[in-house]
């Protein structure tokens, strides 16, 4: 394996595939050696031909920022002399981009499904129980336990989802709430919802009924705590009718055009803009190829690679709305003081990510090459083929929970540092190191270091597809499914009385 690669032939930096020491040689493309000046951890940077003092530093073929003082070739190159180039609010030109070629090698594809009563397509079979108060957590949490034991092996899983939310809170900020959860009613991969309510929330039943819509009162079924003499009992209760209606469901061919994948990177590395994220930005193409639908989120990790993605919009409508996107979350960070390019975080730095534009030219790979189709607002669903992005924020428990509820039947999850977590949905993590994937076999499900080693990107990208197939149809479970790790976290910006 090489000790280094260089992502474009105008970047001014190599990325250190091994930790380099101060004093060692290293040759360069055309032969030239180089003296390391500075030890250089695995996934950072190091200086292959000086940069003087403001100016710009590229990787992948970009800016990610400016040389704060005057650096010597071998240097290491981090946030002692590498600082963001961005800044304020900017204003932007449509300039669409030539559309890629489609990879269309999976249009024929089929996983095995369960289709609903209303036409969508699910991967599981499971009974969600969705609280519209944070006092009735534990309320919700015993009726799932309690239920597991008994209709546990009718179904797929029987799942509780806490949050905090839901009581005393006013205008957007539970308009927002309620958005969420009702589309997490509605995800296929619930065959069947309790919705429980406390009864003197501001959420009440009545008002969140109308947020879901349209509902199956044999899938969808509610609960108000305060009404009823064992709200235990009758939950169990309730949790047996909607299982005994699960069972109703038969998993069946489904076409891949009907797969909706969330992209998602936390705990970054020098190696996720290398490794993981490119693989899976050709999983989002080979997806969107077919016919099927990708979405991207964590909008503040898009700022200094906005325009990448504004000039992939399929038309002039989809390249404003993508500006309003970026602009909004602008605004959001400015209305509470903060620093709009302060990122990334300290896990992300120590793995070898200097600035935000660095973090975000590595974050947008997830979504590959195809055309924006659409901008989902922050708990509205995933309607049209092809990639889309959605509104939610960095925060990675936040943003799978965004995404899950957009109808994300799988979330990919890429990491270059780990984490145990999951979503309400699969949640595939794929590792950008070897090492992380060897040490972290309990939380990491695939292994993309192995692009620097053995393993070509068209073999990884088969591969990881053949595992995503297999998990949509059920044959294969994720370490989060395996661990009964299952959360949801929602996205504050209100008043709480």
């Amino acid at each position: 394996m090489n000790s280094w690669v260089r992502l474009h032939a105008e970047d001014p930096v190599a990325i250190a595939l091994r930790p380099l020491a101060k004093g060692e040689t290293i040759s360069l493309e055309d032969g030239t050696r180089l003296e390391v000046q500075d030890d250089v951890p695995q996934g950072h940077k190091v200086l292959t031909r000086p940069v003087r003092e403001g100016e710009h530093v590229l990787k992948f073929g970009y800016s990610i920022g400016r040389a704060k003082a005057d650096i010597a070739a071998g240097a290491w190159v981090h946030t002692h002399n590498l600082g963001t180039g961005l800044g304020g609010l900017l204003e932007y030109d449509y300039r669409p981009a030539a559309a890629a070629e489609p990879d269309t090698s999976a249009s024929a594809r089929t996983f095995q499904g369960y289709i609903r009563e209303n036409g969508e397509a699910g991967i599981r079979n499971e009974i969600w129980i969705i609280n519209t108060v944070g006092c009735i957590n534990k309320t919700c949490e015993a009726i799932a336990r309690r239920a597991d034991s008994l209709y546990g092996s009718q179904v797929d899983g029987i799942h509780h989802f806490a949050h905090p939310f839901g009581c005393s809170q006013l205008g957007d900020d539970l308009l927002h709430t309620q958005k969420l959860l009702a589309s997490l009613v509605r995800h296929p991969n619930a065959a069947g919802v309790l919705v429980v309510g406390l009864g003197c929330e501001n959420n009440q039943i009545d008002s969140f009924k109308a947020a879901i819509g349209d509902y199956d009162p044999a899938r969808v079924k509610f609960m108000r705590s305060q009404d009823v003499e064992d709200e235990l009992e009758l939950g169990v209760e309730l949790v047996g009718e909607l299982a005994a209606y699960a069972q109703t469901f038969a998993r069946v061919p489904v076409p891949v055009s009907r797969l909706k994948l969330g992209l998602k990177c936390g705990g970054s590395d020098g190696l996720s803009g290398i490794t993981a994220n490119p693989l899976v930005g050709r999983i989002a193409d080979r997806l969107t190829g077919a016919g099927g639908t990708a979405i991207l989120t964590e909008v503040p990790e898009m700022f200094g690679a906005e325009t990448i993605l504004m000039n992939r919009a399929s038309d002039a409508r989809v390249f404003g709305r993508i500006v309003d996107l970026i602009n909004d979350f602008k605004a959001y960070f400015i209305r509470h003081g903060q620093e709009i390019y302060e990122n990334p975080s300290p896990g992300n730095k120590a793995g070898g990510i200097t600035t935000l534009e660095e973090k975000s030219l590595g974050c947008t790979q997830k979504g590959g090459q195809a055309i924006v189709a659409d901008v989902i607002p922050y708990g509205a669903v995933a309607t049209a083929p092809g990639l889309s992005l959605l509104e939610a924020p960095g925060n990675d428990l936040v943003s799978v929970t965004a995404l899950s509820a957009a109808g994300a039947h799988i979330v990919l999850f890429t990491t270059g540092r780990g984490t145990p977590f999951g979503g309400p949905v699969p949640t595939v993590k794929i590792a950008t190191n070897r090492e992380l994937a060897a040490r972290k076999r309990g939380w990491i499900d695939f292994d993309a270091g192995r692009l620097l080693e053995d393993r070509t990107m068209e073999e990884l990208t088969d591969e990881l597809w053949d595992q995503i197939v297999s998990i949509a149809s059920g044959e294969a479970r994720t370490n989060n499914e395996r661990n009964g790790f299952r959360e949801i976290a929602i996205f504050k910006d209100g008043v709480i009385l």
